[in-house]
């Protein structure tokens, strides 16, 4: 039996996850800070003991570092670390948006995502398999309005997740980054600070992507042959394409 260790397992993109990859016959380790719903989620599962359930912060560098060096038979041999935790906040412009809330994105975003990262990979290089597959987004890639620190960490996942896989070259450890656009999941409820009707809102007239259709895409890079490596993949519904250019116009007098 293989094992699968989840950050921000409790939600989301690693709710969904856990689900498919437990459906499928894998070993979970479950990683995130709201213990009760890991322990809805563990029960919801069946609530045996091929689930471990870690209750911490990522951005709490010595606890994860504790948790992870402290992993017991069967679960310290880590397969596959889905880099899943992560969020966004507000959509001001830079000279508006909180300091605070781009502190928290990058320490959270990268910080977190290269800890969990650097924990687990000498583990990995040591046994000479296992793959890093980390929850990038389209705004690593695209711009848009509001995105500045936020897009600002997807872009670092997305070249540190490249830098891997230079690093590991003559490894068999896989690296891969999964960029999804639009999907209606606890994302947007989080980015506006719990104002449920502004986040509904901005799915209005779509039908975005779910947590289960990114789950099922991070299973399928997951469980290809060993010598294929799935580098990166960008995802968007179908309602959704690259916006064209901003060009701001001076009106006239």
């Amino acid at each position: 039996m293989k094992t699968v260790f989840i950050t921000g397992a409790s939600s989301g993109f690693g709710e969904s996850c856990a689900r498919v990859f437990y459906q499928n016959g894998w070993r979970l380790i479950l990683c995130d800070r709201r213990k009760q719903r890991l322990e809805k989620l563990k029960d919801e599962l069946g609530g045996n003991e091929d689930i471990l359930i870690l209750s911490l912060d990522v951005r709490e560098k010595e606890n994860l570092k504790k948790a992870i060096d402290g992993l017991k038979a069967p679960f310290d041999k880590v397969n596959v670390l889905i880099n899943n935790a992560g969020l966004a906040l507000g959509m001001e412009p830079a000279h508006e948006a909180s300091l605070d809330d781009w502190e928290q994105m990058i320490d959270t975003n990268i910080k977190g995502l290269i800890y969990c990262t650097r924990y687990l990979l000498p583990k990995m290089v040591q046994r000479n398999i296992g793959h890093i597959i980390n929850i990038g987004s389209i705004a690593g890639t695209w711009p848009y309005p509001g995105g500045n620190v936020y897009g600002a960490t997807k872009s670092f996942v997305k070249q540190f997740s490249n830098n891997l896989r230079c690093d590991l070259i003559g490894t068999n450890i896989r690296v891969s980054n999964i960029e999804p656009g639009l999907a209606k999941t606890e994302f947007s409820i989080v980015r506006f600070k719990g104002d449920r009707e502004k986040a509904d809102k901005l799915y209005e007239g779509t039908k975005p992507l779910t947590g289960e259709d990114i789950a099922n895409i991070v299973y399928w890079v997951a469980t290809q042959p060993e010598h294929v490596n799935i580098n990166r993949v960008e995802v968007m519904p179908v309602c959704q394409a690259w916006a064209s250019f901003a060009i701001h116009r001076e009106k006239e007098n």
